[in-house]
């Protein structure tokens, strides 16, 4: 059955933990380029990025059975703040799996929220592997980082914010691709009420995953 994402999103549970962030004009980037650019304030969440907003969405619809086995995730970053502090919230058990090249302060700072850091392998293909394997051995729920329906509702509330805090003339947005959760959560949203609106992704040149 096809996914509702735009009823998914409007029924996002992300404001138990997150916040609406504010859209604040970049105003020495607006008079660089003649135009009016605005900055959605995701590090402005309680982990500093918007990857919360999927990791608790997600977390939020499991099932109590599913909660009291615990949950993991593979991560060297903002999606294992993210899991961490959910799990948290949500009074649950989490494993993040990070590459053994992780820096110390970002496995301390997921530690520090009570998560379980198991480091291994040099690389995030080689953490997921793991990770998926620990999972399924220890009766896991697996949250990943963008391939996921709640996780893209999640992220999806950031262009439900971005329209009801800019109700104004609107010609693109542009969005930071990794994985690509963030821009198919916003464009699901976004092209369903505003159509007209562009949506742009953006990725390093040495890093262009999705092109």
């Amino acid at each position: 059955m096809k996914n509702d994402y735009l009823e998914s999103i409007l029924r996002a549970k992300v404001y138990d933990v997150a916040v609406e962030t504010p859209l604040e004009p970049a105003l020495g980037l607006s008079s660089r380029v003649r135009n009016t650019l605005l900055l959605k304030r995701e590090d402005m969440q309680p982990v500093f990025s918007f990857k919360l907003r999927g990791a608790y969405n997600k977390m939020a619809h499991l099932t109590r059975s599913q909660l009291r086995h615990g949950v993991i995730c593979a991560s060297a970053g903002n999606h294992a703040q993210g899991v961490a502090y959910a799990a948290q919230k949500l009074g649950c058990a989490a494993t993040i799996v990070m590459p053994s090249t992780t820096p110390q302060i970002k496995v301390a700072a997921v530690a520090a929220r009570g998560a379980r850091v198991v480091l291994t392998g040099d690389s995030y293909d080689d953490a997921y592997a793991h990770a998926t394997a620990l999972g399924r051995r220890e009766k896991l729920t697996f949250v990943h980082p963008y391939d996921d329906p709640d996780v893209i509702a999640g992220q999806g509330t950031i262009g439900m914010e971005i329209l009801r805090s800019h109700s104004g003339r609107i010609d693109a947005i542009f969005v930071a691709v990794g994985g690509g959760g963030l821009i198919s959560g916003i464009a699901a949203y976004v092209k369903r009420l505003r159509p007209e609106i562009k949506i742009v992704g953006v990725e390093p040149i040495d890093s262009d995953a999705m092109t």
